[in-house]
């Protein structure tokens, strides 16, 4: 059973394809064991799903962690899709504050809260959320949804140790070949993959995805 508790244990690191886009790439994903999957609702990314093409969702509860990415966007849709048992958390994706956040927080909904990293100054109000977790990737002023570039995970690792209790997700730049070292050098609750695991935006790669699965310890289910 695919649980928020779950993906986010301390004691292991999960992986989490965001950007899926299809039915077919989304049970594949469930059937090989990878913990979550982020379904991006932010209408000016490449690898945007609008919410009626989103139908198949349901149809995955329990059987992998659906996360809705939202770009500074009004919270009436996030908030129904997870009223809706669509998603089971929600991923805030641009420059909310920990004000604007707060609507989640009294709702009871889950969020993670992504924060672009140049130096620890952006890292300052992260605690503030009340986020289930953080996501941290690279600073991109104005560029939503990840670049697909490395930042300096020293920053990560001591964010880490600063708040042991805060679960931390890592993201940008991530690849098969890379995913070992990212995991034992920040020792994060989780991996964020996008354009690591795809053929093209939107499109995943599986082999690709089989690669980062052993990467963090784990056998392909299928």
């Amino acid at each position: 059973m695919a649980t928020l508790a779950s993906f986010l244990d301390p004691d292991t690191v999960s992986l989490k394809i965001c950007g899926v886009k299809t039915r077919d790439d989304a049970a594949r994903l469930a059937e090989m064991g990878v913990d979550a999957l982020g379904v991006n609702f932010w209408p000016h990314s490449k690898r945007y799903l609008t919410p009626d093409a989103a139908h198949w969702l349901p149809d995955l509860t329990g059987k992998i962690l659906r996360v809705g990415v939202f770009v500074n966007q009004p919270p009436a849709l996030a908030l129904r899709l997870v009223s809706d048992g669509w998603l089971d958390a929600v991923q805030l994706h641009g420059d909310e504050t920990p004000e604007t956040a707060a609507v989640f927080r009294d709702a009871g909904i889950p969020f993670i809260k992504a924060i672009g990293v140049k130096t620890q100054a952006d890292l300052v109000r992260a605690s503030e959320f009340g986020a289930a977790a953080i996501l941290l990737d690279a600073h991109a002023p104005g560029i939503y949804g990840g670049t697909g570039e490395v930042f300096d995970w020293e920053l990560a690792s001591d964010f880490r140790r600063s708040h042991p209790h805060l679960p931390i997700i890592l993201a940008g730049g991530i690849v098969p070949e890379n995913a070992a070292l990212a995991a034992m050098s920040v020792l994060p609750t989780a991996l964020d993959i996008a354009s690591g695991a795809e053929i093209s935006p939107g499109i995943k790669d599986f082999n690709k995805v089989a690669d980062f699965l052993s990467a963090i310890g784990r056998r392909p289910s299928c």
